[in-house]
């Protein structure tokens, strides 16, 4: 018994390139998720740790305030960091 094979003929896809703009503004974006979460875990914990979960916030806005200088003009940061800018 013969397999039937269907052979694809395409156009090569390439591959997207990825600058270190984009990483950095991936590694941004990384650490505000992370100091925000950080920042909740703080506040939900039974002892309630404020100082940390302000140190934590503070963090994130940093985080932000970088990823919102590496996003180009008009584009909103996550356009930049899902490719769509």
């Amino acid at each position: 018994m013969t397999a039937n094979v269907i052979r694809m003929i395409g156009h090569a896809t390439a591959k997207p390139t990825t600058t270190p703009q984009d990483l950095a503004a991936l590694e941004a974006h990384q650490t505000a998720e992370n100091a925000l979460s950080m920042a909740l875990h703080y506040l939900r914990a039974s002892a309630c740790n404020i100082p940390g979960a302000s140190r934590k916030a503070v963090q994130a806005l940093s985080a932000l305030n970088n990823l919102q200088a590496l996003a180009p003009a008009g584009a909103g940061a996550c356009d930049q960091i899902n490719g769509r800018a």
